[in-house]
């Protein structure tokens, strides 16, 4: 609390012009996934069991709508969450409600469109509505909105007791003003974006559609979205660790180790597991605020991504009352985990990882298991009691690159030298009694996974041509490092 006596000081009004203002806030940051997803949070905080989703393509004058069946506003209320920090972020909130900032509606409106409306009907009143026009607020410096709606959508509530539709119009963001109707190019990137949207929609409100709390339809209630759950919870070989709560806090973490391919229960699965961000792009830490998903996939700072663990899925369910100990954005898109929590996240994913890993790996394990060696790339050797490290002349790749050089000498010193760049020892992490237990000596965060790609097919095209048969070829590769480490891309060969 501040201790100074307001009553005795000069005040001067500071009230921010409208249209910068308003342009500022169209700056924020939002993506259509993101925007969307914002706009149908506020459905469901208005109780709606059903949302629909519309796009109307006209080229420049293309339109977009949000139509929900929750509890409505009248024309006062329509006024309030109509305005820019309509909530203070400090006050307590229902269990059930997903804003925070009262700044969602706005600011994922203005990201995408110049014309904002908002048409709603609660029980026992008339449909009204009210709009945002940006271009009426930079003409007219005024924080005003406009008593109008798009007269097509005058008559969209009258059939339905309560409910509200947002309507994004003038989509600037999206489509430029100037775009044509019959512009194929344009409407085929409208379409893309719009896609991609609904497969956001499809993992941000997974738990809500699996719960039947609500059905978010795209296009006409025919088409429901179906819901994309990236724990892949009904397959059989999956691996659940004990749920954990964070430090006390009421936050809890649970972790899912997901099969290797061959041991998902049918291919479609297995590429369904995948995402809309791939395998890799997937692993981490996903951040649940009231069910609702705010950050899918990420380490949130505590690890890099890293090739082998892209079988590690954790979720943390957060209530709604600690947005500013996790520092929720507006866009309820990101989350920075408190500094007391780091040490037990840190802990919980590191064992995750190292199972995930031990999974991934599986199938060379085995193969080593069953007596045949690790070809290590680099050597380990000791002089003046300190180590140092060479390549193994021995090593199968090494070999292979000869014989390419035999044939195409330009490509096998452009592979060798690519792989080399990518592959040098991380020696400089590594400590003496590290280096004496054996510890592999190759780091592959990070690594460029094409140049993986390319030696493993000059080794397994070298393979065949000496009369292996694939698994054969695939068998040898297992036992040569760095490639141990990419089972799946083994796999794909």
């Amino acid at each position: 609390m501040s201790t100074l006596n307001y009553n005795h000081l000069e005040k001067a009004p500071a009230v921010p012009e409208a249209a910068p203002m308003i342009e500022t806030l169209r700056a924020i940051g939002y993506s259509l996934d993101t925007a969307l997803a914002d706009i149908i949070d506020n459905s469901i905080t208005a109780g709606a069991k059903q949302i629909l989703v519309r796009r109307i393509w006209r080229g420049g004058q293309s339109v977009l709508t949000i139509k929900d069946d929750g509890c409505g506003m009248n024309s006062m209320e329509i006024q309030t969450a109509m305005r820019p920090g309509a909530q203070n972020p400090l006050n307590e909130r229902q269990k059930n409600d997903l804003g925070r900032f009262g700044l969602g509606l706005k600011t994922a409106s203005f990201s995408q469109c110049r014309k904002l409306t908002v048409l709603s009907k609660r029980h026992g009143y008339h449909s009204t509505y009210w709009t945002w026009d940006l271009d009426y607020v930079a003409q007219s410096q005024k924080w005003e909105l406009l008593k109008w709606v798009p007269e097509e959508f005058e008559k969209e509530l009258d059939g339905i007791d309560h409910g509200t539709l947002v309507i994004w119009s003038d989509l600037d963001r999206l489509v430029p003003p100037e775009t044509k109707e019959t512009s194929e190019l344009a409407k085929e990137k409208f379409s893309k974006a719009l896609d991609k949207a609904k497969r956001h929609l499809s993992m941000i409100f997974h738990r809500f559609i699996e719960a039947g709390d609500v059905k978010i339809c795209w296009g006409s209630y025919d088409h429901e979205i179906k819901p994309w759950n990236p724990f892949c919870e009904k397959e059989p070989r999956i691996q659940i660790e004990p749920t954990e709560e964070i430090n006390g806090s009421g936050v809890v973490m649970k972790g899912y180790i997901l099969p290797r391919k061959n041991d998902f229960s049918s291919e479609q699965a297995y590429n369904d597991a995948e995402g809309i961000n791939g395998w890799s792009a997937q692993q981490g830490f996903y951040v649940y605020r009231e069910r609702r998903l705010l950050v899918a996939g990420d380490w949130l700072g505590i690890r890099r991504k890293d090739e082998h663990f892209k079988l590690v899925r954790i979720r943390i369910d957060l209530p709604n009352n600690l947005d500013a100990d996790w520092h929720i954005d507006i866009k309820k898109s990101k989350a920075y985990p408190p500094s007391a929590c780091i040490d037990q996240l840190r802990s919980y994913a590191s064992n995750c990882c190292i199972k995930g890993e031990t999974i991934l790996q599986g199938t060379h394990k085995a193969a080593v298991h069953q007596g045949h060696e690790l070809q290590q790339l680099w050597i380990k050797k000791k002089k003046n009691n300190k180590w140092y490290f060479v390549i193994n002349r021995e090593h199968q790749m090494i070999k292979d690159i000869q014989k390419l050089a035999e044939q195409n000498p330009s490509k096998a010193i452009n592979a060798l030298l690519s792989f080399l760049e990518e592959a040098i020892p991380a020696k400089a992490s590594l400590t003496n009694s590290q280096i004496e237990e054996n510890v592999s000596t190759i780091e592959t965060q990070g690594i460029d996974i094409t140049v993986i790609e390319n030696l493993m097919k000059i080794i397994y095209d070298q393979r065949l041509s000496e009369g292996m048969t694939p698994e054969q070829a695939k068998s040898t590769i297992y036992r040569l490092e760095p490639f141990n480490k990419f089972p799946d891309k083994i796999e794909e060969l």
